[in-house]
């Protein structure tokens, strides 16, 4: 059980490690053991008497304290006695590696190229990237599985059209990115594949910076030359391919679970406007971008963002945490705490908004929680409007969810129509 006494000598193990713990789900929502955590608890990692301890929190009021404080929290993921120690190489440009002031450069040159505005300009990429994906589903027919054939493969397409992934390499490219993040694979061989595509982004940072277009890493170069390394750049890429692969895939696939399950609210998303926006300018459009982000918080598909270690002890709740220790918060049971709203667990697309923490919170928020928000606007309005009639083709009991370390997801989804 975890450790509610910082002073106790001789804490008990906990029962379910911090890592496992908080990426426990029951379909969509935390698992009882989860659930079960105080708002911040101590854990013990490992069975040695070398054990380490980690703090998990869970309690809304707890995860945003620890998110939002970059004074007294970093991010750093190579941390010694005497603070944070060397970046190595593969983490160069690595956003949720870099504190303030390193992280702040770094973010307000990127920040222009995720704005509402500028997304606006991909919109009919994604839309012809959905589009031809959905011709997939269609010629498969009924029965087709929405994961392997829309979920899995739109997100790293768009991916690659955001950067400038030439498309005669993108399934190349792809492959290298999807191995590597495969879990059932080998450390040696998902390491080469890492190797393979991240080499793959360096070639085309050299090639940018020797004449650049007007896509994501061209502007860099123009906007900013010298200001950006060409490690730092590739960097970039290397964590919007990963971070945005395995959430969007998660999300696609879980938010259309969710409205298989709840058709009666899928107006809402669509855009129908509900009594709250009739009348209104883009009454219709609202709901529908309230809708999208109640789905997000009830998905909360990313389990965790990158551990935080204390730079000092501090305080939270009652409980001292000391310098050097981490803390893994959970954004899942943060979201689904009655602090955050009356009946977190149901989903109410026609919910007043809340501030959730399903991207983040404070300065590492989600880069691209915009970009995000765009793509699953364009592929579920897509779907549906190819598919009016979808339908689950397997019993809904029987649809297999997965909860990686980083992202929740299904398996497959057989959909008929």
């Amino acid at each position: 059980m975890p450790q509610n006494t910082p002073t106790a000598q001789e804490p008990p193990r906990a029962e379910a490690h911090p890592e496992l713990l908080y990426t426990r789900r029951t379909r969509f929502d935390p698992a009882d053991d989860l659930r079960a955590a105080p708002p911040l608890g101590r854990y013990a990692v490992g069975r040695n008497e070398s054990d380490e301890w980690v703090w998990l929190a869970t309690g809304y009021h707890e995860v945003r304290r620890v998110l939002g404080d970059h004074t007294n929290f970093s991010t750093r993921r190579r941390w010694g006695a005497e603070g944070p120690t060397w970046r190595p190489p593969e983490l160069v440009g690595h956003l949720m590696d870099y504190d303030p002031p390193e992280h702040t450069r770094l973010r307000q040159m990127l920040t222009p190229e995720f704005t509402v505005r500028r997304l606006r300009r991909l919109e009919p990429d994604i839309e012809a990237i959905v589009e031809e994906h959905l011709d997939a589903v269609e010629a498969a027919g009924p029965g087709a599985d929405l994961m392997k054939l829309y979920a899995q493969p739109v997100p790293g397409e768009v991916l690659c059209e955001l950067i400038g992934v030439p498309r005669d390499d993108r399934p190349e490219f792809l492959r290298h990115c999807h191995r590597h993040m495969d879990s059932a694979r080998s450390r040696k061989v998902r390491a080469a594949e890492g190797a393979a595509f991240s080499r793959y982004l360096a070639q085309m940072v050299a090639r940018q910076r020797a004449d650049p277009d007007h896509g994501f890493i061209g502007a860099l170069v123009r906007e900013h030359g010298d200001d950006f390394t060409d490690d730092e750049m590739r960097g970039v890429c290397v964590l919007l391919i990963l971070a945005g692969i395995d959430n969007m895939e998660g999300m696609i696939g879980l938010g259309v679970l969710a409205m298989l399950e709840h058709p009666e609210q899928l107006p809402l998303l669509l855009g129908a406007a509900d009594t709250r926006t009739e009348g209104r300018a883009g009454g219709g459009r609202l709901a529908s971008d309230r809708a999208l982000d109640e789905l997000i918080r009830y998905m909360s598909v990313a389990n965790a963002p990158t551990p935080r270690t204390a730079v000092h002890d501090i305080e939270i709740g009652g409980q001292l945490i000391k310098a050097g220790e981490t803390v893994i918060c959970s954004l899942t049971m943060a979201n689904r705490d009655p602090a955050l709203s009356d009946g977190p667990d149901r989903l109410d697309l026609a919910r007043e908004p809340v501030a959730h923490v399903a991207f983040g919170h404070g300065v590492h928020h989600c880069l691209g929680a915009a970009l995000a928000r765009t793509e699953l606007r364009i592929a579920y309005q897509a779907l549906w409007r190819r598919f009016p009639d979808l339908r689950p083709a397997v019993p809904l009991e029987e649809v297999r969810f997965h909860s990686r370390a980083t992202a929740h997801g299904v398996h497959r989804l057989p959909v008929a129509w």
